[in-house]
């Protein structure tokens, strides 16, 4: 099963209380490397915001006034995170408005059993301290710089490097080397084709577009 990290922006801190998402990213991940693909909506709330919402994401009413409404959006979001392992920090804040926007325009709501509160897992690591996404990422030595206001999406790629600490997970690392390419393939016993040694020019070259498409899809 494949993972989602999820955020939203808003335009306040409760739906019951009449405010609405502006903004919603998804990450996929398949065992928490990401496959690249990216569900990501500005959202007009067809309300006010608050001038303390828009001081943390920066999102005013003008500039929502002509994107999408959730009912616009809402068959594509469920089909992107349809039988996935969702993650998401304080799940139950994005999961409430989330189910509000769903219900209200009589869609399918999210299975809060496919819901991992990174937040929970955090306070269980770390407890009786701050667990924020901030304090995390510095806990972690993650890059803030980018983060001079909350961002879904962005946040969506800060919680992703969280998340694989949280579980210490290693990301998988590329050894190139023609030496160990040739043993790990002797080692699969099902595997009988002759052994290619690659040149060091085409190691080289692979590193080179592999550093090239990670850029161009996670920053």
């Amino acid at each position: 099963m494949n993972e989602i990290f999820l955020d939203t922006e808003t335009t306040g801190l409760s739906f019951k209380e009449g405010h609405k998402i502006v903004e919603i990213a998804c990450i996929e991940t398949k065992d928490l490397v990401a496959t690249g693909k990216v569900f990501h909506k500005l959202l007009n709330p067809k309300r006010s915001v608050p001038q303390d919402a828009v001081k943390i994401h920066g999102y005013t009413q003008e500039f929502l006034s002509d994107k999408d409404t959730f009912d616009k959006i809402a068959d594509d979001f469920i089909n992107f995170i349809k039988n996935k392992k969702i993650i998401i920090h304080n799940a139950s804040f994005d999961t409430e408005f989330l189910n509000g926007e769903l219900s209200f325009v009589k869609k399918e709501l999210i299975d809060k059993e496919l819901v991992i509160d990174s937040l929970e897992v955090a306070r269980n690591k770390f407890p009786g301290t701050s667990n924020s996404l901030d304090a995390l990422c510095k806990r972690f030595n993650i890059d803030l710089s980018r983060r001079t206001k909350h961002n879904a999406l962005l946040d969506c790629e800060l919680l992703r490097e969280v998340y694989i600490n949280l579980m210490d997970v290693k990301e998988p690392k590329f050894n190139l080397s023609a030496d160990n390419i040739e043993q790990n393939i002797i080692n699969k016993k099902s595997y009988n084709k002759n052994v290619v040694k690659i040149s060091e020019e085409e190691i080289v070259n692979h590193k080179n577009f592999l550093k090239k498409e990670l850029k161009k899809n996670f920053y």
